[in-house]
């Protein structure tokens, strides 16, 4: 049995911000709402989305236990109905944990389109270690283009390279299902696919029309839900990512890492690694360890304990050596 979960709303175009109130109207919610925001997201549109709801800002902090406490303690003493997130990767996660602990509704308003957590029902936390939290999705998404197109090209970038990295999430799952009989998803699994495919079909043409790419990475957390897990966007290639996040002084984008480690993990399953390069390029991300701002050592090290990032049937199977790692890392011009 499947829990499949979707959002029953999305707005995606120019000025799509000056119409939460009309989507939260729809979604028959009232009340006050919580609305998360950063320092910067605030002015770019945090403050916008105030008014039109008619509520107040409230910053995020960090990841500690007493922010959290502090957030739960506010909705109820100020009887919030609903959770907004506005922002990045990192605000709208935190808005779904706050949603999610308080069993309230949640409406994620993205500021850039740096990865597929846009609409999805998972949660990153990096707290002592990368971490993947089951959530609800959003109820409601507006994705207003005019302001995301504004982000800094290398949260484009990032996000292209997140939605490119199903590629090789997809090739893992299905090995998943081949070798280990794992549930694999037909549906689920071509909708990912396809995110992937136009993001790389249409890769010099991301920053002329933002919505591809925002259109692509909203289709790929519809995948995660539709599959009850995060299969369908994250295979090896996040094993690999997760793994230089902890052992980085100062990590790359998340998506940026994705980007990279499916050049490798496509290489590994006999895939068209030089395509994904070659597209990943294209949208300006990273291919190389240069690329990343990360010591090629540090590249090998994340490959080598890659694999028990987390208890997921991939390529990498039970990890690779250093001398493979090292190989595979050079046949693909990762490291020199």
């Amino acid at each position: 049995m499947k829990n499949i979960e979707l959002p029953r709303k999305v707005l995606v175009g120019h000025d799509a911000l000056y119409e939460v109130d009309d989507v939260v109207f729809e979604l028959g919610l009232t009340g006050p709402a919580l609305i998360l925001c950063d320092e910067v997201t605030r002015g770019v549109a945090g403050d916008t989305v105030a008014v039109e709801l008619e509520s107040k800002v409230t910053l995020t902090g960090g990841l500690d236990d007493s922010w959290f406490d502090s957030m739960r303690k506010k909705i109820s003493g100020e009887g919030i109905r609903y959770v907004v997130g506005v922002g990045g990767g990192k605000t709208l996660d935190i808005g779904k944990v706050v949603a999610f602990e308080s069993h309230l509704p949640y409406i994620s308003v993205p500021t850039a389109a740096s990865h597929d957590g846009i609409a999805s029902p998972q949660a990153s936390l990096k707290r002592d270690k990368p971490t993947s939290v089951q959530v609800h999705c959003p109820i409601g998404v507006v994705a207003d283009t005019k302001i995301i197109s504004k982000a800094p090209k290398k949260l484009l970038a990032a996000g292209c390279a997140d939605a490119i990295s199903n590629y090789t999430a997809v090739l893992d799952w299905k090995l998943a299902h081949h070798e280990r009989g794992e549930y694999f998803g037909d549906y689920a699994s071509a909708l990912s696919s396809m995110s992937a495919e136009i993001v790389m079909d249409n890769a010099s043409k991301i920053y002329s029309n933002i919505s591809i790419l925002v259109e692509a990475l909203i289709s790929s957390g519809v995948a995660i839900g539709i599959a009850g897990s995060s299969r369908p966007a994250s295979g090896a290639e996040h094993q690999f990512s997760h793994s230089l996040d902890l052992i980085c002084e100062k990590p790359a984008l998340h998506g940026e890492q994705c980007g990279v480690g499916t050049i490798m993990m496509a290489y590994l399953h006999g895939a068209d690694w030089e395509r994904v390069r070659d597209c990943l390029k294209k949208c300006h991300a990273p291919t190389t360890a240069k690329g990343l701002g990360i010591d090629d050592n540090v590249i090998v090290e994340a490959l080598v304990k890659a694999a028990k990032i987390r208890d997921r049937y991939t390529i990498l199977r039970d990890g690779l050596k250093e001398d493979k790692a090292r190989q595979l890392a050079k046949a693909t011009g990762v490291i020199s």
